[in-house]
């Protein structure tokens, strides 16, 4: 994130905030009244970045009428210098309030003798576009300076009307007639025809006007046959058919006649790429014919070139649903086989083509195939595949150039998704992996290493023998140090451990850190430490973070790497358990939670205002829970083993119609039941992370799902062995057997979850009623299985790649956050919520907010004056509102009643709903107080029948709310 992004994040309230912008926009008021005009453009150039700083409304409104009393009376380079900021802050100018004197003073600059003001004029005009659309003022200086002698007034016009024409319907169907008659006018230079055709792009908002500015383009086509012409028409032709949809197929059919029918390469070279933006946006809509088409100009092009750009289209097509409705068998006809189909004979002709990128599309579209067409038969076409990718990877390894990088990426890529529909591949495709590996470039061994990870955490396909060849390459690598090879150390490290499925023997161990004590750095062996968490090797990650500790300046890194260690030494107590040895798994797990409460103390230590670690400290209590309740259970198991039930128990159950009483004195304690919701609490606690963890990867919340869903297993086993066994149901906890399994970690856990269920049900129908051993010694085991799977601590516990957060403001807002904002008690509160939504480095990464969901309650503190009998309606505040963000900002208001007099608590808290129709709850809490104060006439009543006065005929049917 910008360094001014961290500050603002760092603001403590709104009030503080305000105060910082007011003096902020005072600095640049002084520089903007400046005689000199170079402070005066200083100023207005340092716009952008307090908008980007502060981004509420109130600031912006101020800061823009400021710049358009700049631009009204200032030259013409302080009005370009006005206009640039303008357009820099697009986003920020919905936020303006006072819309009509903003453009009032901009506009009346339109009306100078300097056509150059004029043109910079006009320009700011289509800036402002979006929110003046309706403008008929700006709609008609924009027709009036289309007519313009002046060339730089009549492009800032076209400008302009293309803005225009995007925005508003009206002038779109107004300026269309006098654009057509521009363009076929003979007065108009061809360079400004060329200037004004890109404007029918924007006719699409209805069907006559898209239809009309089609007809309009074919004969510009026919009429103008030169290649700019040419080239600007099909362009614009293919953007307005893909605003209005209705005439993408015509469009295809037209680009691939120009493709297969113009000698000019240029036009070739605009139609491959308009082919490739209709494939990308609407492949539903390619036809068979239009494929076949497509594949028999590249068969007979004899240009590598188009040939590549051909292909580029065709590989986005065959990873889309267009792909099957080519080979689906068309009506009437009898079925083909998959190899004679032209794609395939293309694709097949490609994959050893002497040009790298060529022969990359043509095995991108043989793996897109077998991937898509699972119901054929492609054995044939599979071996093509790999045939085609270990060629590539040959000739790609061994050469440096970014062209040949970027061809492997596409290579490993390919492997993957093949090895991922095809396991049956995945043996040949790994053994042509580890042996290009030993002779491969340095930057193409990490991409590599890559992809060998990726493949072994969906299939356990490298075995323990190649750990060696591993070893070997690993001694050679790290006897350089420069930055690759430092890279592939890591690489290399993450290969090793995904290979090893048990714990690293004590040689790989001792050669691994032999290798980064002579050629690595600390941040080298902190990437490998990591690794070895997120792969469960703990023993590893905690003798590399116990090197680490001394090698850090600053002590919250200390503390934080101190922590590490202690949780990877926990979880490295707990690969000791054994099954049916209940007292060395009590003394494993107490050993661990002693580590993870000193790994917490120091977490809780490394934790900055900045930085609060707040999903790192959620999960480390939750494990330390669940490591606790499975302790207890096996101590209450242990403790009915050594007190059984009478041998009566199962009678007393019968006749008294409760099956708790078959646990003997055990369930009177109720022992059981607390462990059961223990368990289900946790459970919940679980998804309330997971709910809380917005911008965590897939995987870290796959991870988070299954502590859920062992806290459940655990529950449902209770249950149905001790509890409740007749009402118990299997059903809702059968694991779905055709998920894709997507790490070592899911794929153990997975197999204990069926293993514990298939033994619950088992024992339930087998040895109905399950007596007391069989069950305790089921749980027991059960505990036990879950724990020996090494705890996978994934990405988002180390790096968080996508940053996401609301910053909200509340009107009105006292000035001291303590003091309570006055409200009579007979008036309505109107709390206006406003949000600005802030991103990291890479917005929307994993998923993206479509709307919030903004909850407002409010709580009565304390109360004055007397009780009175008031409706429960009237008591309480409770509302919610989805707002969707434009721009990153969104606006409501609420009405809330107060008339309990008294102080009153308000929260309002935000929560998220991304695209999918799922609420995370980010946060944040944003709390003020309320004093509901009683209204002075009711005051006047009231003291008046204390004093024993009788109020006036008047006063008596007067109410306090009849003024209303």
């Amino acid at each position: 994130m910008a360094s001014s992004t961290k500050s603002f994040l760092a603001d403590a309230g709104y009030g503080e905030q305000e105060l910082d912008a007011n003096s902020a926009l005072m600095e640049l008021d002084k520089g903007l009244r400046s005689g000199k005009l170079g402070e005066q453009c200083e100023a207005v150039v340092r716009f952008p970045r307090l908008f980007q700083k502060y981004p509420f409304p109130i600031l912006i409104n101020s800061a823009f009428l400021k710049l358009a009393d700049v631009f009204r009376v200032g030259n013409n380079f302080l009005r370009l210098c006005v206009l640039k900021v303008t357009q820099q802050s697009e986003k920020h100018l919905e936020k303006i309030l006072n819309v009509d004197e903003f453009v009032k003073r901009v506009f009346s600059v339109i009306h100078s003798n300097d056509p150059v003001a004029r043109a910079i004029t006009l320009r700011m005009l289509g800036s402002m576009a979006s929110i003046i659309p309706e403008r008929k003022n700006a709609h008609h200086s924009i027709r009036q300076s289309l007519d313009s002698h002046d060339n730089v007034e009549v492009e800032a016009a076209i400008f302009a009307a293309a803005n225009f024409s995007a925005q508003s319907k009206d002038f779109a169907v107004g300026i269309c007639n006098k654009i057509s008659e521009m363009i076929q006018g003979l007065a108009t230079p061809v360079d400004l025809k060329l200037k004004l055709i890109p404007i029918l792009q924007h006719m699409h908002h209805d069907a006559s006007l898209a239809s009309s500015s089609r007809q309009l383009l074919q004969q510009l086509v026919t009429s103008y046959p030169s290649t700019k012409m040419v080239i600007v028409t099909l362009h614009t032709f293919t953007l307005l058919a893909a605003s209005s949809l209705v005439d993408i197929p015509k469009q295809i059919q037209l680009l691939l006649q120009y493709l297969k029918n113009d000698p000019r390469k240029a036009v070739k070279r605009l139609a491959i790429q308009d082919l490739k933006l209709l494939a990308n946006k609407t492949p539903h809509t390619w036809s068979r014919e239009n494929i076949q088409a497509l594949c028999e100009s590249a068969l007979h092009t004899p240009y590598d070139s188009l040939k590549m750009g051909m292909l580029s289209v065709l590989s986005t097509l065959s990873g889309t649903i267009a792909i099957k409705q080519y080979f689906s068998s068309a009506p009437g006809t009898a079925a083909t086989t998959a190899r004679s189909f032209d794609l395939v004979k293309l694709a097949q002709e490609c994959c050893y083509h002497t040009n790298r990128g060529i022969a990359a599309h043509g095995v991108r579209i043989l793996t897109n195939i077998s991937a898509s067409c699972q119901d054929k038969d492609l054995l044939p076409l599979e071996q093509d595949a790999v045939f085609g990718l270990e060629a590539l990877l040959v000739l790609c390894s061994q050469d440096d150039s970014p062209g040949a990088q970027a061809t492997l990426k596409i290579t490993l890529t390919c492997m993957v998704k093949l090895v991922k529909c095809r396991p049956h591949l995945s043996q040949s495709v790994v053994e042509s992996l580890l042996t290009q590996l030993q002779s491969a470039q340095d930057n193409a061994r990490i991409l590599m290493c890559h992809c060998l990870a990726a493949i072994a955490m969906q299939l356990p396909v490298l075995a323990d023998g190649i750990l060696g060849d591993l070893m070997d390459l690993y001694k050679l690598i790290g006897q350089s140090a420069t930055d690759k090879k430092q890279e592939l150390l890591v690489s290399l490290a993450t290969v090793i451990f995904v290979s090893s499925q048990k714990a690293l023997s004590t040689e790989i161990k001792t050669v691994i850190k032999q290798q980064l004590e002579n050629a690595s750095n600390g941040w080298t062996a902190y990437r490998i430490a990591r690794q070895a968490s997120r792969m469960g090797n703990h023993d590893m990650a905690r003798e590399l973070y116990q090197s680490l500790l001394t090698q850090v300046a600053s002590e919250h890194f200390y503390f934080w790497l101190n922590s590490l260690k202690e949780f990877s030494h926990a979880e490295q107590c707990l690969t000791g358990l054994q099954e049916d040895n209940y007292s060395s798994a009590l003394s494993c797990i107490a050993e661990a939670l002693k580590s993870y409460h000193k790994g917490i103390a120091s977490l809780t230590a490394a934790s900055t205002p900045l930085n609060p670690l707040s999903f790192q400290c959620g999960f480390v209590k939750l494990r330390i829970d669940l490591l606790q309740a499975f302790s207890q259970l096996i101590c209450t198991c242990n403790s009915l083993k050594t007190s059984p039930p009478p041998a009566i128990a199962t009678t007393i159950a019968m006749t008294s119609g409760n099956d708790l009483q078959r646990c003997g004195r055990i369930s009177n304690q109720a022992r059981m039941k607390h462990s059961m919701e223990e368990f289900r609490n946790l459970a919940t606690r679980y998804g309330d992370l997971y709910q809380s963890s917005f911008d965590a990867d897939s995987a870290t919340l796959r991870n988070v799902e299954l502590q859920q869903q062992s806290c459940l297993l655990i529950s449902h086993a209770i249950e149905a062995l001790i509890l409740d066994p007749e009402s118990a149901s299997f059903q809702e906890y059968s694991s779905n057997g055709t998920a894709h399994v997507e790490s070592e970690y899911e794929r153990r856990m997975m197999s204990v979850f069926n293993h514990v269920l298939e033994e619950v049900e088992s024992l339930n129908r087998k040895y109905a009623p399950v007596s007391y051993l069989a069950s305790n010694t089921c749980l027991c085991n059960a505990v036990i299985a879950l724990l020996k799977v090494p705890l996978s601590f994934q990405r988002y516990f180390f790096q968080k790649l996508q940053s996401t957060s609301i910053k909200l403001a509340l009107s009105p807002s006292p000035r001291n956050p303590a003091e309570p904002i006055a409200v009579q008690n007979n008036q309505q509160l109107a709390l206006k919520v406003e949000g600005v939504v802030q991103h990291g480095s890479k917005p929307g990464l994993f998923r993206k907010i479509q709307s919030v969901c903004l909850n407002v309650s409010s709580v009565l503190q304390s109360k004055s004056g007397q009780d009175y009998k008031i409706p429960i309606d009237n008591m309480t505040n409770e509302m919610e509102q989805r707002v969707e963000p434009h721009n990153d900002y969104f606006s409501t208001q609420f009405l809330l009643n107060f008339v309990i007099l008294g102080t009153h608590n308000i929260t309002v808290e935000s929560s998220v709903i991304d695209s999918n129709g799922i609420v995370w709850k980010t946060g944040p809490k944003t709390t003020i107080f309320v004093k509901s104060l009683e209204d002075p006439y009711s005051q006047q009543v009231r003291l008046q029948q204390q004093q024993g006065q009788p109020p006036s005929q008047q006063q008596q049917q007067r109410t306090a709310y009849s003024r209303f």
